[in-house]
């Protein structure tokens, strides 16, 4: 029995402190990770890069932004990566949102502040997908929730531009990829419409931030959407390790107690 409870408990620690599963969605290749892994999925002392998801944003911001909305983030949570208030109010001053109805019911766009949300970059679904070949590009907030591998699978997807090789082209769903499309084998169905978004020092990184190398911003870019998905991350990964810890200590009690008591009924 006592077995058990600890094997049981053993089992709920491991579920709570780690990432919920992620829906299936990947593509015919392993997923590729980061020398070292990332950070935060460790089981302990979980946390953020905070630099890098700084650089994922700016990448968001100069590359991303244009096609793809981040529709669930607000403006004020860019804090929580370690901008400052001052910083908060710029990023958000660079956008326009929606004014409420006026007197008159019309509605003009003001200047975002930091309780607003990004604004989607079309009026629609349809406006998006005409600008994209009939495929509106997906808003980014919950992404790596929504695909199989997470960070990985962005960071994948980001370096796994290639030209396909005859093997390839056995494997793939459509006998030829169209001039609209690109061979990627971290995309579900090894062709993606999108074309390659990186290239090397696509961005400029502030002074004393690393080289701006492909796999540098493929990792950056990563945090940062694994941050978006799941902001509470940390704190959701401290307070499971600390209430199993306390079911542990409960379970060592509650074990030499009973043991004890055993003893004194065994030796009546």
């Amino acid at each position: 029995m006592t077995k058990s409870l600890f094997s049981s408990l053993a089992i709920a620690f491991v579920l709570l402190v780690s990432a919920p599963g992620h829906a299936a969605g990947g593509g015919s290749h392993e997923l590729m990770e980061p020398e070292g892994g990332w950070p935060h999925e460790k089981i302990f002392g979980a946390h953020y890069d905070r630099a890098a998801a700084q650089r994922g944003f700016q990448i968001y911001k100069e590359v991303c932004a244009s096609c793809h909305g981040l529709g669930l983030v607000a403006f004020r949570t860019l804090a929580d990566i370690g901008f400052n208030e001052d910083q908060v109010k710029a990023i958000a001053a660079e956008y326009y949102v929606m004014a409420e109805p006026n007197d008159d019911g019309d509605v003009e766009e003001r200047e975002a502040k930091p309780f607003d949300y990004f604004p989607d970059p079309f009026p629609n679904v349809q406006a998006a997908a005409a600008a994209n070949s009939g495929a509106a590009p997906p808003d980014l907030s919950l992404i790596t929730k929504a695909r199989f591998g997470g960070a990985s699978y962005i960071y994948s997807l980001m370096l796994g531009y290639s030209e396909p090789t005859e093997e390839d082209m056995k494997h793939l769903a459509v006998d030829e990829i169209p001039d609209t499309a690109y061979y990627n084998p971290y995309k579900a169905g090894s062709v993606i419409a999108m074309a390659p978004p990186l290239s090397e020092d696509l961005v400029e990184y502030s002074e004393g931030q690393p080289p701006a190398t492909m796999e540098q911003m493929a990792y950056d870019i990563a945090v940062f959407l694994a941050w978006t998905a799941e902001p509470k991350l940390e704190e959701r990964k401290s307070l499971g390790f600390r209430f199993m810890s306390l079911l542990l200590i409960l379970c060592g009690l509650l074990f030499f107690t009973y043991r004890r008591i055993s003893k004194r009924v065994m030796g009546h």
